[in-house]
């Protein structure tokens, strides 16, 4: 580097250089402080996309529960298989992308997962009802053996002999074997009635009621909350009965119907 005499720079082209070194300073600041910031930025994007992720392969996996998709066939806790040979676009090498563009990415994504996601919430919802309906719709039942020894409608009375209405069916079982609900509710009636004996009733809403007659011992209480195929009651001969049996009925509306649809729709 060419000095001048004595060695020296002059005092006003160190104060330029310093001027300029001032300014590059400055702007590396600016360009860090923008750098912080669009770092900021996208992992604040990166962690609210995993959240929808998350929330997404939850949702997922409960779907497949609810609808008994085997879980080899659909694994939400596994990453899609996918692959390929690596392929350039032309003859180009691949370019970086830039950061406005991955940004610009990531919110068109977030928005995109934000729909996937309420759709799936959606069907979810679909899903759960179907389920919930087929829970409280009596179907079944209500001894796991045994066989039917008098159906519903019009019979002769085992006690009088004569033609009288009969609004149920009966199951004749082992004395003391369980007798089980038909469908999910909440009980409604668990002590002696009339002519049923020790009964329990059951309400599945949606208009049914189920009830279970003629019980050796009750195994709920008013108010309880049953499922599906629970034992309510232990067969007995309580009432107005020859022998071990349950007395079925089903209630819709109010009314009461032949029960044989419903007992017929698992078997």
């Amino acid at each position: 580097m060419l000095r001048p005499a004595g060695g020296l720079l002059p005092a006003n082209v160190v104060s330029q250089w310093d001027s300029q070194l001032q300014v590059q300073r400055g702007e590396l600041q600016t360009a860090r402080s923008k750098a912080a910031e669009d770092a900021n930025a996208l992992s604040r994007r990166i962690a609210e996309l995993q959240a929808y992720v998350m929330r997404l392969d939850a949702a997922g996996s409960r779907m497949t529960q609810i609808a008994h998709i085997d879980p080899a066939e659909f694994n939400f806790d596994k990453p899609p298989p996918m692959g390929g040979p690596e392929v350039q676009i032309g003859n180009q090498p691949g370019q970086p992308v830039a950061l406005a563009d991955v940004l610009g990415s990531l919110d068109q994504l977030q928005q995109q997962l934000t729909d996937r996601e309420r759709q799936m919430r959606v069907l979810e919802d679909l899903l759960l009802a179907g389920k919930l309906e087929k829970e409280v719709r009596p179907s079944g039942w209500p001894i796991s053996g045994g066989y039917i020894t008098s159906g519903f409608g019009v019979r002769t009375d085992p006690f009088t002999g004569l033609r009288d209405y009969h609004p149920g069916i009966d199951f004749a079982a082992a004395e003391g074997s369980q007798v089980m609900s038909v469908a999910a509710g909440i009980v409604t009636a668990a002590g002696e009635r009339n002519g049923y004996g020790n009964l329990v009733e059951i309400d599945h809403g949606n208009g049914y009621v189920t009830r279970y007659g003629h019980n050796e011992k009750i195994l709920v209480k008013v108010g309880d909350r049953v499922r599906k195929g629970q034992a309510v009651a232990l067969i007995g001969s309580t009432g107005r009965s020859t022998g071990p049996h349950v007395h079925f009925e089903v209630v819709l509306n109010g009314t009461v119907v032949n029960p044989e649809q419903y007992i017929q729709a698992a078997r």
